[in-house]
């Protein structure tokens, strides 16, 4: 669907059987610490056949399940894949006790640490870089450094912004990196979340469903439309409360 429709509209046809029904978290399910409109009835009718799929930096799954617990939500973190912590998870994979400059918020960083990463900033190997509400002007003094020097830059996802409770645009991930970027225009990153495919790809994989059994609710076509596209998955673009539209810029990484 290219048109945004509500999610009672979406409850009322036939999609929400799928075999698997993967959403988006913010704007989608919950706006801050808000449950939106329908997602109590959503959860109910798709039980363990949704999977959350979000670009969230700040939360590793278990930790964003039980907020979401207090929030009135059951979704258990097993049904969560979450950018940031795929992108460490994928790391350690990759590179098994790597010296990371990691930027990142504390449930980030603890996982990082049970995962055998060393988070280090005076001798990194590479940096990642996470939604972090502390970074402050000197962390982006040093990213800044690291950029300059060429050191490899990861990005839990490009996100610039994600919307608040009201709609107003919160700064992402992609607004931090693009700040460094205006000191350093020729630094790149890379980056799994969506809109590259990465996560849907996890999800399918993780519910053992064929692209095309499955749907993906999201409120953004630049990010959550292009990674079901390129996942071959059907997407649902939901509405967001009140109407409010805001125009997505995608940080080139």
């Amino acid at each position: 669907m290219t048109q945004p429709v509500g999610l009672s509209e979406f409850l009322s046809g036939p999609l929400p059987e799928r075999a698997a029904v993967l959403a988006d978290l913010d704007g989608c399910l919950i706006a801050g610490d808000r449950v939106l409109p329908g997602v109590p009835e959503l959860i109910e009718r798709c039980g363990e056949r949704l999977w959350v799929v979000s670009n969230n930096s700040t939360d590793t799954a278990e930790h964003l399940s039980a907020r979401l617990g207090m929030m009135g939500l059951a979704v258990a973190a097993e049904r969560m894949v979450l950018a940031g912590e795929e992108t460490l998870r994928n790391l350690q994979r990759r590179r098994p006790g790597a010296r990371v400059a990691l930027f990142a918020a504390p449930p980030l960083v603890t996982l990082a640490r049970k995962l055998g990463l060393v988070p280090d900033r005076a001798q990194p190997e590479l940096v990642l870089l996470a939604r972090d509400t502390g970074f402050s002007f000197a962390d982006l003094t040093e990213l800044t450094a690291m950029a300059a020097r060429g050191l490899p830059v990861l990005l839990s996802n490009p996100d610039t912004f994600h919307p608040g409770p009201d709609g107003t645009p919160r700064p992402e991930t992609g607004a931090l990196w693009a700040a460094a970027r205006a000191a350093v225009p020729a630094a790149t990153a890379s980056s799994l979340a969506k809109p590259a495919p990465d996560l849907v790809h996890a999800a399918l994989s993780r519910a053992g469903v064929a692209p095309g059994a499955a749907v993906f609710l999201g409120d953004t076509p630049e990010t959550d439309g292009r990674a079901a596209a390129a996942a071959g998955v059907e997407f649902v673009l939901l509405a967001r409360p009140g109407g409010v539209t805001l125009a997505q810029e995608i940080v080139t990484c």
